[in-house]
């Protein structure tokens, strides 16, 4: 991994830059402790919305101005937020870092959030929620994070926020969020590509020097689950000709001790096409076209899911299938030639991820999310090759509990309802689909 210089500024901005010559470009990334877990129930949706709206003007520039100042650089901006973060970045030709860092500066702490905008992000947010309330496989996600958390727990709603919830957020609300969470204290700039250090440091003071504040810290997110029995759910959709499932619980931190040895389990599992979960339901049953593991890892517990498609007519045989396997490997553990292969699979692939400055920024900003150490990318092959067998199966024992998983079925409940029950896994509750 490339050497990092740090630095942090008067006003707590830390300050992350890392020199990569290959390429005559950069990429300067605006990490801000302002994710969606920030966010509470009745303004779900407020982070994704202010992010979105950005890009719609300044105090010095119109939305197409700013378009037209980007583009007269050649620079992309590009804005993500998820639930730990919310991330601008700017990426374009090294001899351009000068104009670049002034617009990246202008876009954080000078946003004007036009009315106009803001309604027009609003429109697209509501247009997406509306079609994701007739899409088969959101229809079950959103269903199943409702049935692992607990009522007000963020990560048991959609990361974009819910119809109500957005319907009630407009231009003051963005600027609001923004005077609260867009503060240089507990944030981070990285920049990487062909740079100076120095100079790099010299335009961050001067650019966001006088930014002060920090944003408040949360003390713990909200992470219960709804309960800790099995649960088996249907989500009815009259005549749907496949069945969606979803298959979890309440999981782990990405702060967990398991993580490298959760990594290797994940592949196991259903993380690679080569998994247990991929070679039972599609190489030998021919139940569907692929099926994956996951555990999403925040600074709260994610969830652990297990998700797949299949016919109607064998959605039961996908369900015993799927649980089985599951026990099978937490009561057995792996055996030593699949952790080998998931530990070079892991391996192999780290360097594909720092291909552009992009992507090397993405990895630095880990660093700061996730308060994890300097040499963490460094060291991150020797750590995935250093995961033993003993260690996968114990993580699976800790952190798998079958006991206390929901299974959650988009699909029409008159046709899956016999052969569900008839499972004996727990009791069938059905629910209309939204």
């Amino acid at each position: 991994f490339p050497r990092e210089h740090r630095e942090e500024l008067d006003n707590g901005l830390q300050l992350r830059c890392v020199g990569v010559p290959r390429f005559p470009i950069m990429t300067a990334s605006l990490v801000l402790d302002a994710g969606e877990s920030t966010v509470d129930d009745s303004h779900a949706g407020l982070a994704v919305l202010t992010g979105d709206s950005l890009e719609g003007g300044t105090a010095v520039r119109s939305g197409v101005a700013l378009a037209e100042a980007l583009e007269g650089i050649g620079a992309g901006l590009s804005v993500g937020t998820g639930w730990d973060s919310t991330t601008i970045a700017l990426s374009c030709m090294a001899d351009r870092l000068d104009e670049a860092m002034e617009l990246l500066a202008e876009v954080v702490l000078q946003p004007s959030f036009p009315t106009d905008e803001v309604e027009r992000i609003r429109g697209q947010r509501l247009a997406a929620i509306k079609q994701g309330k007739m899409d088969p496989a959101s229809i079950a996600t959103y269903a199943s994070l409702a049935a692992t958390y607990r009522d007000g727990a963020p990560y048991g709603r959609p990361l974009g926020g819910t119809e109500d919830s957005v319907s009630s957020l407009g231009s003051d609300s963005a600027a609001g969020f923004v005077e609260a969470r867009y503060r240089p204290g507990g944030s981070g700039l990285v920049v990487v590509g062909d740079i100076d250090i120095d100079h790099v440091k010299s335009l961050a003071e001067g650019s966001f020097g006088n930014w002060s504040g920090e944003a408040p810290r949360a003390d713990g997110i909200d992470a219960e689950p709804r309960t800790t029995a099995r649960r088996m759910v249907v989500v009815h959709r009259p005549d749907a000709v496949q069945s969606e499932i979803r298959i979890g619980h309440v999981g782990q931190p990405r702060s967990t001790p398991d993580y490298f040895p959760l990594l290797v389990l994940n592949v196991i599992l259903g993380g690679a096409f080569t998994s247990r979960l991929n070679m039972n339901l599609r190489e030998k049953h021919g139940f569907t076209y692929g099926v994956r593991s996951q555990f999403a890892f925040r600074r709260g517990p994610g969830p652990w899911t297990i998700s797949t498609a299949v016919g109607t007519e064998v959605t039961a045989d996908a369900v015993r299938e799927a649980l089985s396997e599951v026990e099978t490997l937490v009561a057995e553990g792996p055996t030593d030639e699949e952790v080998e292969a998931a530990r070079d699979y892991i391996a192999g692939i780290f360097p594909l991820r720092l291909e552009t400055t992009t992507q090397i920024a993405s990895r630095i900003a880990e660093l700061l999310i996730y308060d994890l150490p300097d040499d963490y990318h460094s060291d991150y092959r020797d750590r995935v090759r250093s995961v033993t067998r003993d260690q996968v199966a114990e993580a699976a024992r800790r952190c798998i509990r079958p006991d206390e998983t929901t299974v959650v079925i988009g699909g029409d409940a008159e046709q899956v309802r016999s052969p569900l029950e008839e499972l004996g896994w727990a009791p069938l509750e059905i629910e209309s689909a939204p």
